[in-house]
């Protein structure tokens, strides 16, 4: 049996395809289209999981979308009525409701099937209960709590529930119009971070900065019994003036969310060119202290309620990898799942998990241990690109070799890496969710404290403050971390041990955390056969790994990761068996 799972309409719109049970292939539209965040339908997306599966149209019994514009309808016409919303924000919510049901449509064209004959197959899956799917179906945890934190979908902001072998059931809800998702959002606009998902940046900051606004902050949130919680609206415009939110083909845009009396209690918002100073730092941390203070009582509350000692996290909140480190420091879960898609990209895959678990009632389950779900690309694709491109490669001076014996690839990245050189990674398989994981990954000397600076300012053109990520051998994290377990999908923070830090600065963030990603000779031979070669070279088994781009969605082909190395300032890349280095004239 096949199920297709859809995200659509939203940010970050993806596919996701199921074979009985078994996740196949997972990508988001944004790699195909190179706009960050894409919204609009997933064409791209769902034509590459069929691609990657085998699957033909005819082979889909069932099509998961995960939206449901028939959900919470009561709340809304009450919520309309009771708060009378300006003509302009019904009339946006209307228009994307509208292109909601409009994706039975765009299937078809898509699948190359009539309407009728998909209209069948369609299962409308609320946008909360696919988070939750997404996040429990998945792990390793036959009973566990479980939590979704975002800004809204289908008018829920926050959700819990249990789930038990295949099945799961909601306990309880936030409605529209609170949401600690658009509490982070709102800060984050004010600090002059516009961009659609710029919120990490916020928490990027935060560090540097002390904590003095804690006390203001708190103002906009407010905590109540039993793990809810509710905004002073007075502080935002979501709910009566309405919020431009754009979800058309191409980049999402949400107009302002925050009212004037921000400015009032905080001073003047930033402006995007304005420079970074102490008062936007402390802004930043109070905002991740007053939202982790938040996310801890809701997930308190849900342990209290459950007994459960298992967790599993989604929603966009649950991107928020500082807060993903502290919960079994500041709850009582001892145990947390959270996939490398746990935003709404997420939602795709676990829409198709809901209808066939919930719906279909199908107790076989599939664990996610690794997060290369996205296409690949032979050997035979790899070198016609490049020696399509030779005029290219040859106008900058580069040194071409080939090899098809792993250790020989590795040994020689790894000198390389050693001796300070800048290395684009492309291999196998693509990754699902917003982090490389050593498949389409920039990699770099840890041990060097310049290395930041220089990645940030030459490759990656970005803001300084922004931190790199360790990758390192799962069976070295206790001598480099405090408290970790491993973790794959990059999506948790935790202090890198005090006496490491200064053997791997470039990755240790300026408080001395590190968002960690351990790397398994089972789930990614050889990524870990690099990163042991890199030991081998000196001593330390841990290199700096951030997303092979710059300024655009992560690189899908190997022209994308060509076309990067060329633009920047990257000393080499490994693409398949193929090695590229520039000439020091370069």
């Amino acid at each position: 049996m096949i199920i297709l799972g859809i995200n659509a309409y939203h940010g970050d719109v993806s596919a996701a395809l199921l074979r009985d049970g078994e996740l196949v292939a997972a990508v988001e539209e944004e790699r195909f289209t190179r706009v960050k965040h894409a919204a609009g339908f997933p064409t791209n997306a769902t034509a590459e999981c069929l691609a990657v599966s085998g699957a033909t149209t005819g082979e889909i019994e069932h099509v998961a979308i995960s939206r449901d514009p028939r959900a919470n309808l009561l709340r809304k016409a009450l919520f309309a009525l009771g708060s009378r919303p300006r003509r302009g924000l019904v009339a946006d919510r209307l228009r994307n409701a509208g292109r909601v049901r409009e994706v039975a449509a765009r299937v078809a064209e898509v699948l190359g099937l009539t309407r009728d004959q998909v209209g069948g197959r369609m299962h409308w899956v609320e946008h909360h209960p696919a988070h939750l799917a997404s996040a429990f179906f998945p792990s390793p945890f036959e009973e566990a709590a479980i939590c979704a934190i975002d800004g809204f979908g289908d008018f829920v902001s926050t959700s819990v529930a249990v789930g038990r072998g295949p099945t799961m059931d909601v306990i309880g809800r936030v409605y529209f119009p609170h949401s600690l998702g658009l509490f982070y959002l709102a800060l984050t606009q004010y600090l002059g971070f516009w961009k659609y998902g710029d919120e990490y940046k916020v928490m990027g900051l935060a560090p540097y900065g002390q904590p003095d606004r804690v006390d203001a902050l708190r103002r906009l949130a407010h905590l109540k019994p039993g793990g809810g919680f509710e905004l002073d609206l007075s502080y935002f415009r979501h709910w009566s003036e309405g919020v431009s939110m754009t979800w058309d083909d191409g980049e999402p845009v949400i107009g302002k969310v925050y009212t004037p009396k921000l400015e009032e209690l905080l001073g003047p918002a930033r402006r995007s060119d304005d420079l970074i100073g102490p008062r936007h730092e402390a802004i930043a941390a109070s905002l991740q202290v007053v939202f982790e203070d938040a996310a801890v009582h809701v997930l308190n509350a849900l342990h209290e309620r459950t007994g459960l000692r298992r967790l599993c996290l989604a929603g966009g909140c649950a991107m928020n990898s500082v807060l993903n480190g502290k919960i079994r420091e500041r709850t009582p879960f001892r145990e947390v799942y959270v996939q490398p898609a746990a935003g709404d990209n997420g939602t795709s895959l676990g829409a198709a998990l809901y209808v066939w678990h919930q719906l279909l009632g199908q107790p076989r389950r599939f664990v996610m241990q690794h997060g290369y779900w996205g296409p690949e690309f032979a050997e035979e694709e790899i070198r016609r690109t490049l020696d399509q491109r030779s005029t290219e490669i040859d106008r900058i001076g580069c040194r071409t070799r080939t090899t098809s014996d792993a250790d020989d690839l590795c040994r020689w990245t790894a000198g390389r890496l050693a001796a300070g050189k800048i290395v684009g990674w492309f291999q196998g398989r693509m990754e699902w969710g917003a982090r490389a994981l050593g498949n389409r990954s920039i990699l770099a000397d840890p041990r060097r404290a310049d290395m930041r600076d220089i990645i940030n300012s030459k490759i990656k053109f970005r803001e300084k403050f922004r931190p790199f990520a360790p990758s390192i051998l799962e069976e070295a994290v206790d001598d480099y971390f405090v408290g970790a377990v491993p973790d794959p999908f990059m999506i948790q923070v935790y202090p890198i041990r005090p006496e490491k830090r200064r053997v791997i600065p470039a990755v240790t963030h300026v408080d001395g955390s590190g968002r960690l990603q351990t790397v398994s000779q089972t789930t990614n031979p050889l990524y870990w056969q690099l990163l042991r070669a890199f030991e081998k070279e000196t001593g330390v088994p841990v290199l700096l790994n951030t997303s092979f781009n710059e300024n655009e969605p992560i690189v899908h082909r190997p022209g994308e990761a060509l076309d990067c190395f060329l633009r920047t300032k990257m000393d080499a890349l490994v693409v398949g068996h193929t090695v590229l280095e520039k000439t020091p004239d370069a």
